[in-house]
């Protein structure tokens, strides 16, 4: 797709020329800035994702909404707009024609994302973690998963949610043939968690080889996305079992107070971070410009691997 032919998409003269001549692009969702964090700590989360993109040598794009226009790249004025003012819209892949033509703002989630990024041309996206499926029953599933299993690109994240079910979230991937493949890692990281306790057959030593493995993907023919698992940083991270033994007590809260629905990320995730004294916003802010770090380098590999193709 031109996205210079769009009259639905906007890119900054940075992101098209990046595109145009082949450079490392990274996209970044942007709910994190609408929904994920108060202002202004969430347009200071923006920015720095961003630098840490750029001073790895490659160039941040992130994904939003503004007045009905799909954006890729942002000034700062730009992102200060998304992270300060009320009344921004969630915008998922279901939402994005609707959002579209009621000239709709907002922050795009994981897979509104994706859906975007992958029509651009770019190859990359880093976020915190993924949706997945829910604790419970296993009826509610995020389509963030359906997204991954058909779309062609590479993803990098600190696993899934740790408010999810994680093994059911792993067991759906598998299923639906979406590769997860552990950077350094062969434990499936719990997002605060360097570790879940759930093994993964599939690990990375380098962003090379990374890179390697997502052109073998594309060479085949094959059509989803290539889930990267970058556990969070050491320093910064919680014991699995102490943080699960905090979600677990938020779960019954949740069920005690008949929270419901789309309600149930935010509240869990609230009282999380409640419980914890604000320990696992810091591991979510350490983990999101860690994975940018690790996508803009996997960026650079990509794109030099892909130009030596030529």
């Amino acid at each position: 797709m031109n996205i210079a032919e769009s009259t639905n998409f906007i890119a900054s003269e940075e992101i098209n020329i990046a595109l145009d001549r082949g450079r490392p692009v990274v996209a970044l969702e942007s709910t994190v800035i609408t929904h994920g964090l108060p202002y202004p700590a969430n347009l200071e989360l923006a920015l720095d994702m961003e630098r840490v993109i750029r001073s790895s040598g490659a160039v941040p794009g992130t994904v939003a909404l503004l007045d009905g226009q799909i954006r890729l790249g942002l000034a700062e004025s730009e992102l200060n707009r998304l992270a300060s003012e009320s009344g921004m819209h969630k915008i998922g892949a279901r939402d994005l024609g609707f959002a579209v033509y009621n000239k709709w703002s907002g922050g795009t989630t994981v897979a509104g994302t994706i859906i975007c990024a992958h029509a651009a041309g770019i190859k990359i996206f880093a976020t915190g973690g993924i949706g997945g499926v829910h604790r419970g029953e296993g009826a509610d599933v995020s389509a963030d998963l359906i997204q991954l299993s058909r779309t062609p690109i590479i993803v990098v994240c600190a696993g899934a949610k740790a408010i999810l079910d994680l093994q059911a979230t792993v067991e759906y991937l598998e299923t639906h043939g979406v590769p997860v493949i552990g950077y350094r890692t062969t434990d499936f990281p719990a997002f605060y968690s360097v570790k879940s306790g759930i093994g993964l057959e599939c690990s990375a030593e380098s962003p090379e080889e990374i890179a390697e493995i997502a052109l073998k993907m594309g060479s085949l023919g094959l059509n989803s996305a290539l889930l990267v698992v970058n556990p969070p940083p050491a320093e910064s991270a919680l014991p699995f079992e102490e943080i699960n033994a905090v979600i677990n007590d938020a779960v019954e809260e949740a069920e005690r107070e008949g929270v419901s629905g789309k309600e149930v990320t935010p509240y869990l995730l609230g009282k999380v971070a409640e419980k914890t004294s604000g320990a696992s916003v810091k591991v979510n802010l350490a983990l999101l410009k860690n994975n940018a770090k690790l996508a803009a380098e996997i960026s650079i590999a990509y794109s030099l691997r892909l130009k030596s193709n030529l």
